[in-house]
């Protein structure tokens, strides 16, 4: 075991933090631990030398980034204490300092290990504070409800509802993936999930520099000054011009003149549209079945026979289905020839004939056709011949495939492009009939054949910022006025690589994100106990949403609403106005349908001059600082240590 100490040797002190993680997640939170929560942090990390080439090449990075932001925060409470372990058991966690602890987050990439550790930690400190990074759902919701119950047990007489935060499951693909389709979609929109509703932010660029930005129902942030400048920054973290406001007053969303805003616009119910083109389910559409050009063929046929029959009964007279009765047996070549009828009967039954002729080879291809759609309905659709207006997603790995799901949740028509056949989300871009091309991105031919010259938006998500960006600049050489977003995890690069294409492409959208960067909030507010629902990005900076009981935070308690905000740190935006045993305990996952009839939810047109009561629940939006702020964190006075590295 390695340990890079932080100012002393020996044991970690009593109400720090411990991250575990072998990936960028962890350096992140960890950074957002020390940086804004000022919070005394322990980084568990694989050692590099006990892995593969990759693995080590992943780890001595991780390292690497971790060492710089010591270096960068020597002498100040953001230096965290590193430990490199091959496996989290119990005498690495006693290391760590679990029994201490105030808080611990698994975020490695493998769910099994998160969980295994998990277990292991609740066993040796049942008040723990866990925060498990897992990508399946369905089992992060027993494990809360397991360790939960570990927890009660092991401490007689502890209080359940004290629990609320006890065990938090979050997945960084969730966190990230409504900002990451929201980007691609409109552009500059973000979304936040809270209560069932869907939380709309939208940015507004005046037309003129001269106009002020329209503060709509409620400004969260007035975007940086260099916005149309082709050599600006997008995001940029530095004071002055470039940087966004967050959470301005109105008195200087006044005087932003020719400045954008992101407001908030509106708040709608979401819900799940069907997967359109698939064949389950009541009443299989005819356009999963047969094409447009066979059925045009059908109607015309049947139009003929229809025909056929009416002058049949006119010409021969008699009972009309008599007539359609004789035209049928005609059309089958199956009726005595009309030799002694009159010519009127004649000609008919060679026009009929000849129809028959035509109509047996529709029938067989209508049924090949259907058997092929049949057969073909558990294989990957081909992008149509016409298709237009459409996302290109690459990458169906784990974020993904839930931005993949997010797409298809809005209606928005997607075309995927994997290179691996095996990947995460092969099997749901099949189930949900998304038309997806198999192939290595930056091939030539591969983003043709997903029709990139036709699309809306390019979402790169591939875990490989070089393959990202390389897509992105074939796709811009096809449609220059292509909008792309970007999955990028070093900010320097991703600076560059926005001032680049939009001084190449200045009429065109380019955006870039990071999942560790918009996840990190998530789970470092999750570790201070607080219900974190989502991040929206603004350029590269994010603005949390946090759900808040107003007992114990005498910067809400008994003031107004228009008092207890506080520019450029936080805002109340929402009110539950449901009884404490009627809320959802968690506002960020949709309501189940037995709890539909529950009391009145979220209200988000408060009076400004409603008082806060200590039971009241409210929903804040807030900057990373104005959150660690309102939860009382102080920072702590550290005597400067040395960077001395201990085998």
């Amino acid at each position: 075991m390695t340990v890079f100490p932080q100012h002393t040797r020996g044991a970690p002190l009593p109400g720090h933090m411990i991250v575990c993680g072998d990936d960028t997640l962890a350096e992140r939170l960890a950074a957002e631990l020390t940086t804004v929560y000022q919070e005394r942090v322990t980084l568990v990390v694989p050692p590099a030398r006990h892995l593969g080439p990759a693995g080590r090449a992943r780890a001595s990075a991780l390292l690497g980034r971790v060492q710089a932001v010591m270096s960068r925060t020597d002498g100040s409470p953001g230096a965290p204490r590193v430990l490199e372990a091959l496996e989290l058991d119990g005498r690495v966690l006693a290391e760590a300092g679990v029994r201490e602890a105030a808080a611990l987050a698994l975020v490695h990439d493998d769910d099994e290990t998160n969980i295994r550790t998990a277990l292991a930690a609740r066993r040796l400190n049942p008040r723990l504070r866990l925060v498990i990074r897992l990508y399946n759902r369905k089992l992060g919701q027993h494990l809360e409800e397991l360790l939960d119950q570990a927890a009660v047990l092991a401490v007689p007489g502890l209080d359940p509802e004290a629990l609320d935060t006890s065990t938090t499951v979050l997945s960084d693909a969730d966190t990230a993936a409504p900002a990451l389709a929201a980007t691609a979609v409109a552009g500059t929109s973000k979304v936040v999930q809270a209560d069932g509703l869907l939380l709309r932010a939208v940015e507004r660029t005046p037309p003129d520099h001269s106009e002020v930005a329209d503060p709509g129902l409620c400004t969260l942030a007035l975007l940086s000054s260099t916005t149309n400048d082709p050599a600006g920054a997008e995001g940029s973290d530095a004071s002055g011009r470039e940087g966004p406001t967050l959470l301005p007053d109105d008195r200087t969303v006044a005087a932003a003149t020719g400045r954008g805003t992101v407001v908030l616009e509106t708040v709608t119910h979401t819900g799940t549209a069907p997967a359109r083109g698939r064949l389950a389910g009541r009443g299989l559409p005819l356009a999963s079945l047969f094409s447009a050009r066979l059925r045009w063929t059908l109607a015309g046929l049947v139009s003929c026979v229809l025909g056929l029959a009416v002058a049949t009964w006119v010409t021969a007279g008699g009972h009309p289905l008599h007539a359609a009765y004789l035209t049928l047996l005609d059309l089958f070549a199956i009726n005595d020839p009309a030799l002694d009828d009159s010519t009127a009967r004649q000609v008919l039954q060679l026009l009929a004939g000849l129809a028959g002729l035509l109509f047996l080879p529709v029938l067989l291809a209508a049924a090949l056709e259907a058997y092929g759609t049949f057969r073909t309905a558990s294989a990957l659709r081909r992008p149509p011949r016409g298709l237009s207006g459409h996302v290109v997603l690459l990458g169906l790995g784990k974020v993904g495939t839930r931005v993949l799901a997010r797409l298809r949740e809005l209606g928005i028509p997607v075309v995927c492009v994997e290179e691996d056949p095996e990947a995460r989300g092969i099997a749901l871009a099949r189930r949900l009939r998304v038309p997806t091309v198999l192939g290595d991105v930056t091939q030539e031919g591969v983003l043709e054949a997903a029709k990139i010259h036709r699309a809306h938006a390019l979402l790169a998500l591939t875990s490989n910022d070089t393959t990202n960006l390389e897509a992105a600049l074939y796709a811009r050489s096809v449609k220059p006025d292509l909008r792309v977003a970007l999955r990028l995890y070093d900010d320097d690069f991703a600076t560059a690589v926005h001032r680049t294409l939009r001084a190449v492409h200045p009429d065109a959208l380019t955006r870039s994100r990071s999942v560790s960067t918009l996840a990190a909030p998530a789970f470092a507010g999750a570790m201070m106990g607080r219900q974190v629902l989502g991040a929206i990005p603004v350029e590269r900076r994010v603005l949390l949403f946090a759900a808040l009981t107003v007992a114990g935070h005498p910067q809400l308690e008994g003031r107004t609403v228009a008092e207890s905000f506080r520019a450029g740190a936080w805002r109340v935006i929402a009110l539950d106005t449901a009884a404490p045993d009627d809320r959802l305990p968690d506002l960020s996952s949709t309501p189940a349908h037995d709890a539909a009839d529950r009391p009145a939810g979220l209200v988000w047109d408060l009076h400004p001059g409603y008082v806060l009561r200590p039971q009241d629940r409210v929903v804040l939006a807030a900057t990373r600082q104005g959150l660690a702020e309102l939860l009382g964190r102080q920072p702590r006075l550290r005597t400067r240590g040395p960077g001395i590295r201990e085998t």
